[in-house]
């Protein structure tokens, strides 16, 4: 009886693991059991970041708001209240972009923010 490799099968599945794995540091790249190892935890990690970066960039155009509203003269937190209170449907992110590109626009939105505050 002829002997039976998998020697197809188990070449592609190598190939695969070897290219999620491809830049990777030492013996994580070219070993199997290390790679394997290595590229489950590089999968996981990257979903768990996919989800954090949303995070993230929330926390920056927060500190963003928050400096060019100081520079207006009104606190960050107000600023959202008047801007809820006043209808003004701007999101986090439209707001941070309006503070680093057209601060003028932005000083006319703070304007409206303390005008229903006061």
């Amino acid at each position: 009886m002829a002997r039976v490799t998998n020697a197809v099968a188990r070449r592609r599945r190598l190939k695969r693991t070897f290219k999620r794995t491809k830049g990777f540091w030492g013996d994580r790249r070219n070993h199997i059991r290390l790679s394997r190892d290595a590229a489950m935890r590089s999968m996981a990690t990257s979903y768990s970041h996919r989800k954090k970066k949303k995070g993230d960039f929330r926390r920056l155009w927060i500190t963003r708001i928050g400096i060019a509203a100081k520079l207006n003269g009104i606190s960050y937190s107000k600023l959202i209240n008047g801007l809820k209170k006043a209808k003004c449907d701007l999101d986090r992110k439209m707001l941070a972009d309006l503070a680093v590109s057209d601060p003028a626009s932005f000083a006319a939105v703070a304007e409206r923010a303390k005008a229903v505050l006061a």
